[in-house]
């Protein structure tokens, strides 16, 4: 016997056919007539119109009698049979026994399919209970896990947030360091300019004083000192960039990977929060085919892992580096100090005054600046023409573009027409003429600024010359950058 509940197998899902030959064939019972009843005529009998020709049974020759008869009778009956008058006696097709048996057998038919039917009621129903409980087990599962996944992703997303925030914390400070390394590259070229510019000008000695003197190679010793310090510091200032693109590219993978984390959490959030009740739940046809995966757990968390510790690494790198850098402007601003005051030690025995060319360039300088300042007169004249002339050109523009609206033939090309235009190309080509002349005007004046500014060039370099040793070298000396620009302070 099969268990109740079971969907596959289930009896009444199977009802059994209706024997075929439960009633005997018109023919067999036309055949038994015609043995059994020879004198009556029944060439027409079987086609009577109010005889139906299927689903009817014929009457055996010998029916089944009640039990109580004897056998004498049923031997009588069997051989002797009256015959009868009535044509419904005659054609009688079923039994009593037949009718009985029909009778039982649609009783037993349609307990069975009551039966069958009560029990295919009893097994759906528990079919439609069991397969609701597995499918909000099977829900709830997928929710547990989706919530599972949603506490994997914010793991994750803290440990990519707190190394994410040291990285930018050690890429800011790697920044500092760097433009702190930066401003004191720029700081040693003012004193390396100073030097040069020392034995430059010292150079322009004439006489016994063009000597090699111990000034000249101090300041030699510097120049070197200050290239040395210029090479290393570019040094580490390259290894800065380097290291500051490394920390950015591990940023950016970093951030890149949260911002991935983030989304696939709404996403994932917002499905662990979906419920059967929620909007926006539809049919998507094919959906579970789509194998979007392109990793494992196993792969996923690696992933992860793997940019956390590329991070640490280079974490610690930068802030090596930093230290390095550090050091290293310590190292610098002392050397460069320290040959600074030998320079200034070895320049207080060695001074020498001469005045020459002096008072000339100062002379021409004054001229130049007259010749600017008139000049700049001049350019004012021109521009306050050039602005009273455009008054004449809008009033004439302003005629022309009035008498265009003359109505039909009064629209005419007269004298007064003619003269307008006339003026319109005079009064232009005279603005013309003027902005020209401003252009030759401001030309000149950026010539004579230019020449301003050489004068004063030159007079520095003549002040220079006179006074190399004191009034020059040592006052550019003066603005060495201290200590504390020389590490990169500001």
């Amino acid at each position: 016997m099969e268990l109740l509940g079971s969907t596959l197998a289930a009896p009444y899902a199977h009802p059994r056919p209706t024997p075929a030959n439960f009633l005997p064939a018109i023919s067999a019972m036309a055949s038994s007539y015609r043995n059994c009843f020879p004198q009556c005529n029944l060439t027409h009998s079987l086609s009577l119109p109010w005889r139906p020709s299927t689903y009817y049974k014929a009457a055996s020759n010998a029916p089944a009698l009640d039990p109580c008869c004897t056998r004498s009778q049923r031997v009588s009956e069997s051989t002797t049979l009256p015959c009868v008058s009535n044509r419904t006696t005659l054609f009688t097709r079923y039994t009593p026994d037949d009718w009985y048996r029909s009778n039982l057998a649609n009783f037993q038919e349609s307990n069975t399919s009551r039966h069958n039917s009560e029990r295919l009621r009893v097994d759906t129903s528990r079919l439609i209970q069991d397969k609701y409980q597995q499918t909000r087990k099977t829900q709830a599962d997928s929710t547990h896990n989706l919530g599972e996944r949603v506490n994997d992703i914010g793991f994750w997303k803290s440990e990519i947030i707190h190394e994410l925030d040291a990285m930018i914390g050690e890429t800011n400070e790697l920044t500092d360091v760097k433009k702190k390394l930066e401003r004191a590259l720029m700081e040693t070229e003012a004193p390396l300019q100073v030097a040069r510019e020392c034995l430059f000008h010292r150079e322009k000695r004439m006489g016994i004083d063009l000597v090699h003197d111990e000034v000249e190679k101090e300041l030699l010793t510097e120049v070197d000192i200050i290239l040395c310090c210029q090479e290393r510091m570019k040094l580490h200032l390259d290894k800065a960039i380097a290291q500051l693109a490394a920390n950015r590219a591990s940023q950016h993978e970093l951030e890149k990977d949260l911002s991935d984390k983030q989304a696939a959490c709404r996403i994932d959030d917002k499905c662990h929060h979906l419920r059967n009740t929620s909007d926006g739940v539809s049919y998507f046809c094919g959906v579970e085919r789509v194998n979007a995966m392109v990793s494992v757990p196993e792969s996923w968390a690696k992933f992860t892992h793997d940019n956390i510790l590329r991070s640490q690494s280079e974490r610690a790198a930068s802030a090596k580096l930093r230290d390095d850098i550090q050091n290293l402007l310590v190292v610098t601003a002392n050397e460069m100090w320290n040959q600074f005051n030998k320079v200034n030690l070895a320049f207080t025995s060695r001074i020498a005054e001469t005045a020459d060319a002096k008072n000339k360039i100062q002379i021409h300088l004054a001229k130049t600046l007259q010749e600017i300042f008139q000049t700049e007169m001049t350019i004012e004249s021109i521009k306050k023409a050039i602005e009273d002339k455009c008054a004449f050109l809008k009033v004439a523009q302003t005629r022309l573009d009035e008498r265009t609206r003359r109505p039909n033939i009064e629209l005419c090309r007269d004298t007064a027409q003619l003269r307008l235009v006339n003026e319109v190309y005079e009064v232009d080509d005279t603005i013309q003429t003027l902005q020209q002349r401003l252009r030759d005007a401001q030309d000149t004046l950026q010539s004579l600024v230019h020449t301003k500014a050489t004068l004063e060039h030159d007079l520095a370099v003549k002040a220079n010359s006179l006074y190399i040793d004191q009034e020059k070298c040592m006052s550019m000396r003066r603005s060495f950058p201290s200590t504390r620009r020389l590490v990169g302070f500001c």
